[in-house]
């Protein structure tokens, strides 16, 4: 598992490049009949690529998930989603077999203790994006589709930021102890996945970038909003955003991304908003 610490800001305005890659940028995660872990120190939240080709895959497989995590399996105290960014497969928790197609998503409770993952396929094979938080009370292990999730159409043409928020973990779908997700498509014509830029103090996020064509990348702005910086991703990376960072971006083509938050408060518009004019 890939440790990551907590980074200050007023250090990170002084990082180059390949430092701040490597603080924040998540490379890699898809490994054939493997899994891909970083934990990050902000907030406690994990990053897992689970790519089953030939084999079933546990959720700890290659993790000793007494010394990360203090606990005797991984969702002890902890609750996860996952999103299905391949080919067709199934996740089974605790003897439970659920269905996953592409961009379809299962939010999975505390104390589920067995949770393997398979595809259909290996000449199509799935690719699971999941991302855990500490949690303290369990809810209900929930499949979710396109089709149960709130949709919340925000931005504009003439702005270049006309997106559909699909929120799928998230209060007005289903209850969960901290953990929020969602899946964010942009429209034909804008590249913009959020502006005016924002902050919030009391969560981070976690980004993961798909559906980016061939030869296209996606510049991923972060940094205080008067300290802006950027990183440079590809198809299916992710990057980890600290509370004081903003978290935009602007793609050289068409994407989507998944969008995960844990922290305080799970109010959606909970967000400090920085004027484009007072970008720096």
């Amino acid at each position: 598992m890939d440790i990551r610490y907590s980074a200050n800001p007023g250090d990170v305005k002084r990082y180059t490049t390949e430092e701040l890659r490597k603080e924040f940028l998540i490379e890699n995660l898809y490994v054939p009949d493997a899994v891909q872990a970083v934990y990050s120190h902000v907030d406690r939240m994990v990053v897992l690529g689970i790519h089953p080709v030939s084999k079933t895959l546990p959720i700890d497989q290659g993790i000793d998930v007494w010394a990360n995590f203090g606990t005797h399996y991984f969702l002890e105290r902890r609750e996860a989603g996952v999103f299905n960014l391949g080919g067709p497969g199934s996740v089974t928790v605790d003897g439970r077999e659920y269905r996953l197609g592409f961009e379809d998503c299962l939010y999975i409770t505390m104390g589920e203790k067995e949770v393997l993952f398979s595809s259909d396929s290996p000449e199509d094979p799935a690719r699971f994006y999941l991302v855990s938080a500490p949690a303290h009370r369990a809810c209900q292990t929930t499949f979710l589709s396109m089709e149960d999730a709130a949709k919340r159409p925000l931005g504009s043409p003439e702005t270049s930021n006309a997106r559909v928020i699909n929120q799928f973990i998230h209060p007005d779908v289903l209850e969960t102890c901290q953990l929020s997700m969602g899946l964010t498509v942009l429209e034909p014509g804008s590249v913009w996945n959020t502006m005016p830029a924002h902050t919030h103090e009391r969560r981070m996020e976690v980004y993961t970038y798909f559906n980016i064509p061939e030869g296209n990348v996606v510049f991923h702005m972060m940094g205080q909003g008067q300290e802006t910086r950027h990183i440079v991703m590809k198809n299916f990376d992710a990057v980890i955003s600290p509370s004081w960072s903003i978290h935009a971006g602007c793609g050289t083509g068409s994407y989507t991304f998944i969008w995960a938050m844990g922290g305080e408060n799970q109010a959606f518009d909970d967000m400090d908003v920085i004027p484009v004019t007072d970008l720096r």
